[in-house]
């Protein structure tokens, strides 16, 4: 591909020519895509193609306007608050999303015009204790009475300190 067209060559014919040896060479062999049809064919032309095909290969979503998108957040932060670990996180969580919704009553936010209203902390505690009952507690398994960690485990005598000057037959 680096070669020169040579003069009296039409365009055409050379990179026909390469082409065809190329071809001949395998060099078309094992590309990706090899025999699968092309992505968005027969589609109707889209201007945006590029950025949909971006935004699908990085996992993202068109960014909504600001209240559908504090409605979005609402949404996932009460599952993640009912997904919590503990109550206290749940609450958390709520909490910190309610302090965003009483920002957006402050400041007008783009899009439609859509009252998010606050998220009710004891209703989504209620509905978390619901979701994670407290096991009841199992009494304890009996005791080796041969563990050495048992507490209650008689212990052995201490022996009595001994001296390093022993060594050299002093005490």
């Amino acid at each position: 591909m680096t070669e020169r067209k040579p003069l009296g060559v039409s365009f055409e014919s050379w990179i026909d020519r390469q082409i065809r040896e190329a071809t001949e060479r395998g060099e078309f062999d094992d590309l990706p895509g090899a025999g699968k049809p092309i992505p968005g064919q027969g589609e109707p032309h889209d201007e945006m193609w590029w950025i949909k095909q971006k935004m699908r290969a990085e996992n993202l979503s068109f960014p909504l306007p600001g209240t559908l998108a504090l409605r979005k957040e609402a949404e996932e932060a009460r599952a993640e608050a009912l997904g919590a670990r503990t109550e206290a996180e749940a609450r958390r969580i709520t909490e910190e999303m309610n302090a965003k919704i009483r920002d957006s009553y402050r400041t007008p936010l783009s899009g439609p015009p859509v009252v998010q209203p606050l998220i009710d902390v004891d209703e989504v505690a209620a509905e978390w204790r619901a979701l994670h009952p407290v096991a009841e507690k199992k009494p304890a398994p009996p005791k080796d009475p041969k563990d050495p960690k048992d507490p209650k485990r008689p212990k052995r005598p201490k022996r009595p300190k001994r001296s390093f000057l022993r060594w050299f037959g002093r005490r």
